[in-house]
């Protein structure tokens, strides 16, 4: 490996070792839920950037039961699960093996089922308080452009692993610039019975992760999240005055679906709150590769908008009726 690699997590390193040996052909991105979101953003990467190897994401037990063909021993499987302890990645970590597939974990506990399942398994932190190289988002990417270098020579694992350790910084900007909005956002719908989210491209993860961990199970209030490049193709029709939209604008190839859906959207809706990549600053981040930071970012972002909502609501985070009490 070239010296662009030195600071790569070293779990990361330890999976791009055993890559070199490997003709990886396809991907598989295997998860549930906020550990699945995490993965539209690299789906994304690999579909720009890929010469040869194809990708695709599945639910964790979707993946099992629909048994892609392709899935074998040219096969690469990256699963994820913070707790590890999620059972349908788990099994689907040991179905990816059963078929000769190389299956990497991410998770944040070392011992967990799932870091045993897998062939091998690279830990990433969790938390506010946590540099954002750490992170599950950032620790997948540094997987995926490595792999991009391993398998075709991609010239920008250097770049992205260099905006990588300066995204922390880009992180507290953009909290910062976005403090009060979130603040007058939470307070102006703590009592709204349904948000939707837009984004598209590798944005749509975020949106996706807003709505259906945040919204929905978190804060029990009714969502979807709409791709916009669908949004003309019947979601549109939902849109007035009165219906809460939060629309990504990102910095991909994509952005121009998003242009589109939020100029309709100001015609017809007033309930808007737009989170644009442009308006954050990227220094340090280096330009080839901002269109793939900018959902990091944006992904960020919206925890903050998260927590206030929180916090105007008197729901925490944290609370549940269903999840880990009853039996599902």
């Amino acid at each position: 490996m070239s010296k662009t690699v030195v600071n790569v997590k070293s779990d990361v390193q330890a999976v791009l070792n055993e890559l070199k040996s490997k003709q990886i052909r396809n991907v598989f991105f295997v998860a549930c839920g906020g550990s699945s979101a995490i993965m539209y953003p690299a789906k994304y990467v690999l579909d720009r950037e890929a010469q040869h190897i194809t990708s695709d994401l599945y639910s964790s037990n979707e993946f099992i039961h629909r048994n892609p063909q392709q899935l074998g021993k040219d096969s690469l499987v990256i699963l994820c699960s913070m707790s590890g302890t999620t059972p349908e990645t788990t099994e689907a970590a040991k179905f990816a093996k059963s078929k000769g597939a190389y299956a990497v974990a991410l998770t944040n506990e070392p011992t967990s089922p799932l870091a045993h399942s897998a062939d091998i398994f690279i830990k990433y932190e969790w938390g506010n308080d946590i540099d954002a190289f750490e992170t599950n988002l950032g620790v997948l990417y540094q997987l995926v452009f490595g792999l991009l270098y391993v398998a075709e020579n991609n010239d920008k694992f250097g770049k992205l692993v260099t905006s990588l350790e300066n995204l922390q910084s880009v992180y507290e900007k953009a909290l910062e610039y976005e403090a009060s909005n979130a603040r007058k956002f939470a307070e102006s719908h703590k009592s709204e019975p349904v948000i939707y989210t837009m984004a598209s491209g590798s944005n749509y993860g975020a949106a996706y992760s807003f709505s259906i961990c945040i919204l929905m199970e978190m804060q029990w209030i009714h969502s979807h999240a709409i791709h916009a490049g669908e949004y003309f193709h019947g979601p549109f029709e939902i849109i007035d005055e009165n219906v809460p939209f939060i629309i990504l604008a990102g910095l991909d190839e994509t952005r121009p679906l998003e242009e589109r859906a939020l100029s309709f959207s100001k015609r017809y809706g007033k309930k808007l709150t737009v989170l644009d990549a442009k308006a954050y600053d990227f220094k340090g981040i280096d330009k080839d590769v901002q269109g793939y930071i900018a959902p990091l970012v944006l992904n960020r972002v919206l925890r903050q908008y998260a927590e206030e909502l929180a916090e105007a609501r008197n729901h925490p985070l944290s609370k549940r009726r269903y999840m880990w009490k009853v039996e599902y």
